[in-house]
């Protein structure tokens, strides 16, 4: 006879999951008012269920094995699903408008992992939702012509932004432009920017100009597929992260100065409400998700 399969338990599942999302079952345990050796040993229980071990040790964190990724993905959606059923059935369904904006470099990489569930999930909440800077997203909020915005973490941002994550800048050329070449022969790096003011731009400057190395911006755009654009024909090279990478184009191997980090805020008006709080729940998620795997 067939074994039949084992029922995960899910308040395991949500530790599970949170563990990995804090970097820390520690913190995970101080989220969910319980004691580290309780998380731990609910850890333990759910690794017996599967079979295999789900966590490894990486410095001082616990990072998820190749199955525990795996299972990482199926444990947001079952934590979803019941947290869905469970506001169902007590009538709690989502109501009401958000308006959520996204700096571009998330919008085609994050956005469908963000509004794709939650609009499944939550029908009764009308989303709409923004592309652009920093800028014009941090005027939106000051104006209140928007209620959430995902950004690029900058000294300009409130205080009461929510750090998603950090992700390590690189930078990104064509294959046609040697860079190395340019740099040997004492050339000015040849820049591909939006227009000030930009984080990603004075990052770049900075870094260049304490590394000794000339610099010309060559193309200005607006916009980030402007930039893409500029960046594939050779012009010059660009300052940006792995999130919004588009495939025709790959980090420099050339050895340019490190851009080091940047991290990734979101900013809310109404944290408390319930349709902002799944919502913010799922951007954590889809930053942590893809800073995981690049």
């Amino acid at each position: 006879m067939e074994k039949l399969p084992v029922s995960l338990d899910s308040d395991a599942l949500r530790s599970f999951v949170l563990g990995i999302e804090c970097g820390s079952f520690a913190l995970a345990a101080q989220q969910l008012c319980r004691s580290t050796s309780a998380v731990s040993a609910q850890l333990k229980k759910l690794e017996q269920q599967c079979g295999m071990a789900l966590v490894t040790k990486r410095g001082r964190h616990l990072v998820p094995t190749a199955g525990g990724e795996m299972l990482l993905s199926y444990a947001r959606r079952l934590i979803a699903l019941n947290d869905e059923a469970w506001r169902a059935v007590r009538g709690e369904l989502l109501q009401g408008d958000v308006r959520i904006g996204m700096q571009e470099d998330f919008g085609e990489s994050l956005m469908p992992g963000i509004l794709g569930p939650f609009s499944r999930q939550h029908p009764g909440v009308r989303i709409s939702a923004r592309v652009d800077r920093n800028q014009p997203l941090l005027q939106a909020m000051a104006d209140k012509s928007l209620d959430m915005a995902l950004l690029w973490q900058g000294d300009d941002l409130p205080a009461q932004s929510q750090l998603m994550g950090q992700t390590a800048l690189t930078w990104i050329g064509a294959e046609t432009l040697d860079i190395s070449d340019v740099l040997k022969r004492g050339e000015a790096l040849p820049l591909v920017m939006f227009e000030a003011p930009c984080l990603m731009r004075t990052r770049a400057i900075t870094v260049l100009e304490q590394a000794g190395i000339a610099w010309r911006v060559v193309f200005t755009s607006h916009s980030l597929s402007g930039v893409w654009a500029a960046v594939q024909a050779g012009l010059g090279v660009t300052l940006r992260s792995h999130i919004g990478l588009p495939g025709y184009l790959s980090p420099l191997n050339a050895r340019l100065p490190s851009p080091g980090h940047m991290g990734i805020a979101l900013l809310q008006h109404q944290p408390e409400d319930p349709a902002q709080q799944m919502l913010s729940q799922l951007t954590q998620h889809a930053v942590a998700g893809f800073l995981q795997s690049s």
